[in-house]
């Protein structure tokens, strides 16, 4: 019989839905949940989640919020602490001896940080060494991160799975005069290649005759500015809508206006937002980015397209756009990889048995 979890302590950023939707699902579990942050969290926090706030912030935090950390868990004596991101929240995970430690890997914290030098990569390395178990959300982020510090076991991949009460496909109202609107919901920043789909934008209306069709941007970040600029120098400012950051319970809402959904990151760690998007039935392009490929079925959900080239992207989408039929079936099929796949309660489950295992091999 595998270990039952009764309290779980959750190191992670309380500011961050990531870690507001694992807090909440582990408490709708029926287990006690503290979780311990160096950010206010969220609005919407289940309130049976106990809420411990360090008293230091930024990134000394990381360091001397270590102490109250270690005294706060031998208060506590969970079953297991379960730290998120690999840097800040994974230094103070080196807090949490005796108990069992899974460590979640998220992305930035494994490819950017690393990359910064000799230095950053031998303390994200320590701190990922001394966890029990680590985890990843994605095949190609748990290689990744392999290489990066070849002596872990390799990581246990739970995916980061969808609310298929919220994402779901709504019925589309017949508008046979309305323009076709290709769109996306990402971070307005260089990694997600938003300049990519401006081009390939610019491409498909300039050569292939779409002369109805929109653009939609969801998301705010740090190239606004320069992308809005560059939609201007492309000649496709007046299809452009820069729609801004909405929170994530009305990004169901932003799909819905979507015929198409694209996302050319030049990197991504997993591909949340390609699965909320499968999951509303909605037909992909994506770029063959870290773990893009793995949440699009090529050829089946979407289509599958080389990392930083906009005319085979424009190609692609183009495709979809002057099939209706292929945009219904394409969807359909997301729909039903994401529900045997990605499906909220099964991706909780598979990390409660993460923790369990870990549990059980930190007693032997």
């Amino acid at each position: 019989m595998s270990a039952a979890i009764r309290t779980i302590a959750l190191l992670a950023p309380g500011n961050s839905i990531h870690a507001q939707r694992w807090a909440n699902a582990f408490a709708q579990r029926g287990i006690t949940v503290h979780l311990i942050t160096q950010h206010t969290p969220l609005p919407g926090m289940d309130a049976r989640v106990v809420l411990h706030l360090l008293p230091h912030h930024g990134g000394l935090g990381y360091f001397t919020n270590g102490p109250q950390v270690r005294r706060l868990l031998r208060h506590l004596v969970p079953d297991v602490v379960n730290a998120h991101y690999a840097t800040g929240y994974g230094t103070l995970a080196r807090w949490c001896k005796p108990f069992p430690l899974v460590l979640n890997v998220w992305g930035s914290d494994v490819y950017d940080f690393p990359a910064k030098g000799a230095l950053h990569r031998w303390w994200l390395c320590g701190n990922l060494k001394h966890a029990d178990r680590v985890a990843s959300t994605s095949e190609a982020m748990a290689d990744h991160t392999r290489l990066l510090c070849p002596v872990l076991a390799r990581p246990a991949v739970v995916p980061f799975g969808v609310d298929l009460a919220l994402f779901r496909p709504m019925p589309r109202p017949s508008r046979p005069l309305a323009p076709l609107v290709v769109g996306t919901v990402k971070t307005l920043a260089h990694m997600y290649g938003i300049d990519l789909l401006l081009r390939a934008f610019a491409l498909l209306v300039g050569g292939a005759g779409f002369t109805q069709a929109r653009l939609r941007i969801v998301g705010n970040g740090p190239q606004r500015r320069e992308l809005m600029q560059l939609a201007a120098d492309l000649g496709i400012a007046d299809r452009v809508d820069m729609a801004g950051g909405v929170a994530h319970g009305r990004v169901p809402e932003e799909l819905h206006k979507l015929d198409v959904f694209v996302a050319l990151s030049r990197a991504e760690s997993f591909g949340v937002a390609v699965v909320e998007a499968s999951a509303c039935g909605l037909p992909v392009v994506v770029s063959d980015a870290g773990g893009l490929p793995e949440v699009v079925k090529d050829g089946v959900t979407g289509f599958v397209v080389p990392d930083g080239d906009p005319q085979e992207a424009a190609n692609r989408i183009g495709q979809l756009l002057a099939d209706g039929a292929l945009r219904g079936r394409m969807g359909a099929q997301g729909v039903r990889f994401v529900n045997g796949h990605y499906e909220w309660g099964y991706c909780v489950d598979r990390m409660l048995e993460v923790l369990r295992s870990t549990v059980e091999a930190h007693r032997k």
